[in-house]
């Protein structure tokens, strides 16, 4: 099958959740473009979709909420996975979904979504970001699990055979 994996990534940490995924899904021999959501012209050519996006904030990102808007009617016709990271702790699941991401779930009807653990690199952020990191409770460090994002990738690969 043919998947499209496209991620919102503000520092780089969920796109490679997202790498993680779709090393998961070729490697069970599924065709896997790997293309930035501004990017995305058409989804009509692909069987199955994974969105990904960082939560900052409560926030899920503009570039996916972008492509959701702009190709919702055939997202809704096809089987769609999301998933999102940004907790700051190592037990993501415990956290809330975010009501933009249970807004974009809804709005594609996915057929799943999976919390991942954030990376929270104070060093990296913009005086902005700090400011708004600032307001919630947030563990600097690396709070992704990589092997579990593979282990979420096969589990996508084996619903789509």
């Amino acid at each position: 099958m043919q998947v499209l994996v496209a991620v919102s990534s503000r520092h780089g940490g969920t796109r490679e959740l997202g790498d993680q995924v779709a090393q998961a899904l070729a490697a069970r021999g599924h065709e896997v473009d790997q293309i930035e959501p501004d990017d995305v012209e058409h989804v009509h050519r692909y069987d199955a979709v994974v969105l990904g996006t960082s939560v900052y904030v409560g926030r899920a990102g503009l570039d996916l909420k972008d492509l959701v808007e702009r190709q919702g009617a055939l997202l809704r016709d096809r089987p769609v996975w999301l998933f999102w990271s940004g907790p700051a702790t190592d037990e993501p699941a415990r956290v809330g979904t975010p009501e933009d991401v249970e807004q974009v779930a809804r709005e594609v009807r996915a057929t799943a979504t999976r919390v991942f653990g954030g990376r929270v690199q104070p060093e990296a952020l913009s005086i902005t970001e700090r400011s708004l990191v600032a307001l919630v409770p947030v563990e600097p460090g690396d709070h992704r699990d990589l092997s579990a994002a593979y282990a979420w990738g096969e589990e996508i690969a084996s619903a789509l055979t």
